[in-house]
């Protein structure tokens, strides 16, 4: 019974960090993204600096 019980509280830990654990992948997605602009821009305005 309490073999049951540890597992079953397992899973649902397992379950309830799965959606954390695929935010830190998106947000990791978006920071690179951002960071990718933000180079563009310098890059761009040393370019067309007088």
């Amino acid at each position: 019974m309490r073999k049951h019980l540890t597992t079953t509280l397992a899973l649902l830990a397992l379950l309830a960090a799965a959606p954390l654990l695929s935010a830190c992948n998106t947000t990791e997605g978006a920071g690179r993204d951002l960071s990718a602009a933000g180079h563009a821009m310098t890059n761009s305005a040393e370019h067309h600096a007088p």
